[in-house]
Protein backbone atom coordinates (compact mmCIF):
# COMPACT_ATOMS: atom_id res chain seq x y z
CA UNK A 1 0.00 0.00 0.00
CA UNK A 2 1.56 3.13 -1.26
CA UNK A 3 1.85 6.91 -0.07
CA UNK A 4 -0.12 10.02 -1.83
CA UNK A 5 3.02 11.74 -3.51
CA UNK A 6 5.31 9.09 -3.15
CA UNK A 7 6.74 6.62 -5.53
CA UNK A 8 8.46 3.51 -3.91
CA UNK A 9 10.95 2.13 -5.58
CA UNK A 10 13.28 -0.81 -4.96
CA UNK A 11 15.48 -1.31 -1.69
CA UNK A 12 18.41 0.77 -2.17
CA UNK A 13 21.30 2.98 -0.36
CA UNK A 14 19.66 6.18 -1.13
CA UNK A 15 20.76 8.05 1.59
CA UNK A 16 21.81 11.44 0.63
CA UNK A 17 23.71 13.68 0.81
CA UNK A 18 26.92 11.74 2.23
CA UNK A 19 30.09 13.24 2.42
CA UNK A 20 32.87 12.44 -0.25
CA UNK A 21 35.77 11.86 1.11
CA UNK A 22 39.28 10.56 -0.45
CA UNK A 23 40.45 7.80 2.04
CA UNK A 24 44.57 7.95 1.73
CA UNK A 25 46.35 4.58 2.71
CA UNK A 26 49.63 2.49 1.79
CA UNK A 27 51.37 -0.62 1.67
CA UNK A 28 52.60 -1.87 5.05
CA UNK A 29 55.74 -3.28 3.97
CA UNK A 30 56.63 -0.83 0.60
CA UNK A 31 54.99 2.14 2.79
CA UNK A 32 56.34 4.38 -0.92
CA UNK A 33 53.09 2.48 -2.54
CA UNK A 34 50.27 4.41 -2.10
CA UNK A 35 46.99 5.33 -3.11
CA UNK A 36 44.22 7.61 -2.54
CA UNK A 37 40.52 6.55 -2.76
CA UNK A 38 37.09 8.13 -3.20
CA UNK A 39 34.74 6.98 -0.96
CA UNK A 40 30.93 8.15 -0.59
CA UNK A 41 30.01 5.36 2.40
CA UNK A 42 31.82 6.90 4.76
CA UNK A 43 30.26 8.23 8.22
CA UNK A 44 30.51 8.83 12.00
CA UNK A 45 29.77 5.43 13.89
CA UNK A 46 30.89 6.37 17.62
CA UNK A 47 32.06 9.25 19.95
CA UNK A 48 33.97 7.68 22.94
CA UNK A 49 36.41 6.47 21.25
CA UNK A 50 36.01 8.23 18.17
CA UNK A 51 35.19 5.82 15.59
CA UNK A 52 34.29 6.31 11.98
CA UNK A 53 33.54 3.90 8.98
CA UNK A 54 34.53 3.33 5.63
CA UNK A 55 33.78 1.10 3.28
CA UNK A 56 35.24 -0.54 0.36
CA UNK A 57 34.76 -3.33 -2.11
CA UNK A 58 37.07 -6.24 -1.39
CA UNK A 59 38.91 -5.72 -5.29
CA UNK A 60 39.46 -2.62 -4.58
CA UNK A 61 43.00 -1.92 -4.47
CA UNK A 62 43.09 0.27 -1.26
CA UNK A 63 40.57 -2.39 0.54
CA UNK A 64 43.97 -4.92 1.03
CA UNK A 65 46.33 -1.50 1.64
CA UNK A 66 44.12 -0.77 4.47
CA UNK A 67 43.90 -4.18 5.82
CA UNK A 68 47.01 -5.40 5.63
CA UNK A 69 48.62 -2.01 7.09
CA UNK A 70 45.81 -1.42 9.83
CA UNK A 71 45.28 2.45 8.90
CA UNK A 72 43.84 4.98 6.69
CA UNK A 73 43.38 8.78 6.43
CA UNK A 74 39.93 10.20 6.06
CA UNK A 75 40.76 13.10 4.10
CA UNK A 76 37.46 15.43 3.60
CA UNK A 77 37.19 17.08 0.14
CA UNK A 78 36.76 20.87 -0.83
CA UNK A 79 35.45 22.42 -3.62
CA UNK A 80 38.96 22.80 -5.68
CA UNK A 81 39.39 19.09 -5.13
CA UNK A 82 36.27 17.65 -6.68
CA UNK A 83 37.38 17.20 -10.31
CA UNK A 84 40.56 15.26 -8.55
CA UNK A 85 38.19 13.60 -5.83
CA UNK A 86 36.30 12.34 -9.10
CA UNK A 87 39.23 10.86 -10.55
CA UNK A 88 40.20 9.02 -7.32
CA UNK A 89 37.16 7.22 -7.84
CA UNK A 90 37.18 6.24 -11.18
CA UNK A 91 40.42 4.95 -11.52
CA UNK A 92 42.62 2.04 -9.99
CA UNK A 93 45.77 2.80 -8.23
CA UNK A 94 47.00 -0.64 -9.83
CA UNK A 95 46.85 1.42 -12.85
CA UNK A 96 47.88 4.93 -12.69
CA UNK A 97 49.55 7.01 -9.75
CA UNK A 98 46.84 9.17 -8.98
CA UNK A 99 49.12 11.84 -7.43
CA UNK A 100 50.59 12.26 -10.05
CA UNK A 101 47.56 12.60 -12.57
CA UNK A 102 45.79 15.21 -9.89
CA UNK A 103 48.19 16.88 -9.18
CA UNK A 104 47.58 16.11 -5.03
CA UNK A 105 50.16 15.12 -2.83
CA UNK A 106 50.44 12.78 -0.03
CA UNK A 107 52.08 14.09 3.21
CA UNK A 108 53.07 12.61 6.59
CA UNK A 109 49.88 11.66 8.68
CA UNK A 110 49.65 12.25 12.53
CA UNK A 111 50.13 9.44 14.19
CA UNK A 112 50.20 6.93 11.73
CA UNK A 113 53.21 4.57 10.62
CA UNK A 114 52.13 4.18 7.00
CA UNK A 115 49.10 5.90 5.85
CA UNK A 116 49.83 9.60 4.74
CA UNK A 117 47.46 12.50 3.90
CA UNK A 118 46.53 14.44 1.58
CA UNK A 119 48.14 18.06 1.33
CA UNK A 120 45.44 20.86 1.03
CA UNK A 121 42.44 18.55 2.19
CA UNK A 122 40.33 21.00 5.12
CA UNK A 123 40.65 18.23 7.40
CA UNK A 124 42.32 14.52 7.74
CA UNK A 125 40.84 12.11 10.40
CA UNK A 126 44.08 9.66 10.85
CA UNK A 127 42.32 6.18 11.64
CA UNK A 128 44.05 2.81 13.05
CA UNK A 129 41.42 0.25 12.19
CA UNK A 130 39.48 -1.30 14.91
CA UNK A 131 37.42 -3.80 13.02
CA UNK A 132 36.30 -5.01 9.90
CA UNK A 133 32.89 -6.01 8.94
CA UNK A 134 32.07 -7.99 6.02
CA UNK A 135 28.84 -6.95 5.02
CA UNK A 136 28.15 -8.25 1.31
CA UNK A 137 29.68 -6.44 -1.61
CA UNK A 138 31.39 -4.16 0.68
CA UNK A 139 33.44 -4.75 3.66
CA UNK A 140 33.15 -1.28 6.20
CA UNK A 141 36.69 -0.75 7.91
CA UNK A 142 36.19 0.88 11.22
CA UNK A 143 38.64 3.29 12.08
CA UNK A 144 39.33 5.09 15.41
CA UNK A 145 40.63 8.22 14.68
CA UNK A 146 44.11 8.96 16.57
CA UNK A 147 44.66 12.43 15.37
CA UNK A 148 42.93 14.99 13.34
CA UNK A 149 44.41 17.60 11.49
CA UNK A 150 42.66 20.83 10.28
CA UNK A 151 43.94 23.11 7.97
CA UNK A 152 45.76 26.33 9.60
CA UNK A 153 42.82 28.49 7.48
CA UNK A 154 39.91 27.33 9.16
CA UNK A 155 41.33 27.34 12.98
CA UNK A 156 40.14 31.05 14.49
CA UNK A 157 42.40 33.40 16.90
CA UNK A 158 40.28 31.47 19.86
CA UNK A 159 40.82 27.97 18.35
CA UNK A 160 37.40 27.10 16.96
CA UNK A 161 37.32 25.32 14.17
CA UNK A 162 35.48 27.15 10.97
CA UNK A 163 34.27 24.21 8.83
CA UNK A 164 31.34 26.35 7.67
CA UNK A 165 34.31 27.99 5.97
CA UNK A 166 35.92 25.12 4.23
CA UNK A 167 33.61 24.94 0.76
CA UNK A 168 33.55 20.91 1.65
CA UNK A 169 31.37 19.03 -0.96
CA UNK A 170 28.90 16.01 -0.69
CA UNK A 171 28.12 13.58 -3.02
CA UNK A 172 24.43 12.75 -3.45
CA UNK A 173 22.80 10.06 -5.76
CA UNK A 174 25.32 10.43 -8.57
CA UNK A 175 26.05 13.85 -8.05
CA UNK A 176 28.43 15.78 -6.30
CA UNK A 177 27.19 19.17 -4.33
CA UNK A 178 28.57 22.22 -2.86
CA UNK A 179 27.14 22.77 0.85
CA UNK A 180 26.66 26.46 1.02
CA UNK A 181 25.28 28.82 3.15
CA UNK A 182 24.47 27.86 7.26
CA UNK A 183 20.56 27.50 7.69
CA UNK A 184 21.21 26.50 11.89
CA UNK A 185 23.25 25.41 14.32
CA UNK A 186 22.60 22.67 16.88
CA UNK A 187 19.33 23.41 19.20
CA UNK A 188 18.74 26.53 17.23
CA UNK A 189 15.10 25.81 17.09
CA UNK A 190 14.81 26.07 21.20
CA UNK A 191 17.56 28.89 21.12
CA UNK A 192 16.73 32.23 22.97
CA UNK A 193 16.25 34.88 20.16
CA UNK A 194 19.30 36.89 21.86
CA UNK A 195 21.57 33.52 21.22
CA UNK A 196 19.82 32.86 18.03
CA UNK A 197 20.90 36.22 16.62
CA UNK A 198 24.34 36.50 18.25
CA UNK A 199 25.57 32.71 17.17
CA UNK A 200 24.04 32.80 13.31
CA UNK A 201 25.50 36.53 12.91
CA UNK A 202 29.03 34.83 12.61
CA UNK A 203 28.14 32.56 9.76
CA UNK A 204 26.30 35.81 7.48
Amino acid sequence: MGNAGYVTLPPSTMLSPAPVVLVSCAEKDHPENRNMVTVAWAGTVNSDPPVVSVSLRKERYSHSLILNSGEFVVNLADEAMCRAVDFCGVRSGRDVDKAAETGLRYIPAEGMKTAPAVEGAPVHLCCRVKQVLELGSHDCFLGEVAAVQVRKDLVDEKGGVRLEKARLIAYSHGLYQTLSGVLGFFGWSVAREDVLKRRMARYR
